[in-house]
């Protein structure tokens, strides 16, 4: 089965998280934050913590404008970590997987200051 990202949706949590690191890093677009804290999570071997993320933001953009010119990258990678740790997410399709990497990725790129 093919995986495919339309839409990048955040949740107000991690709008608010991603503000607080606009704000110490200078980084003003929302797509180049998002794609360090994927990569960041991606980096771990560990499969992030199973939650709910809601979508209940106005934070939303395309897979296009998120991953940028190298989309089809991040989404082969994406599809490789899917499928070596979907056995320990059962159940979790690939749309929510990549939503658990982005959120555990935000968390860890906040300062410990803030």
């Amino acid at each position: 089965m093919l995986h495919t990202i339309d839409t990048i949706r955040l949740s107000e949590k991690q709008k608010q998280q991603l503000i607080r690191l606009k704000s110490k890093t200078g980084i003003e677009n929302w797509n180049v934050l998002c794609r360090w804290a994927l990569c960041m999570s991606l980096a771990e071997d560990s499969v992030p913590p199973f939650e709910e993320i809601p979508s209940d933001s106005n934070v939303e953009m395309t897979w296009k404008v998120f991953a940028g010119e190298y989309s089809d990258v991040y989404l082969a990678v994406l599809r490789e970590a899917y499928q070596k740790q979907s056995a320990q997410l059962e159940g979790v399709h690939f749309g929510d997987f990549v939503k658990l990497h982005l959120s555990r990725g935000i968390s860890y790129s906040l300062p410990r200051s803030i």
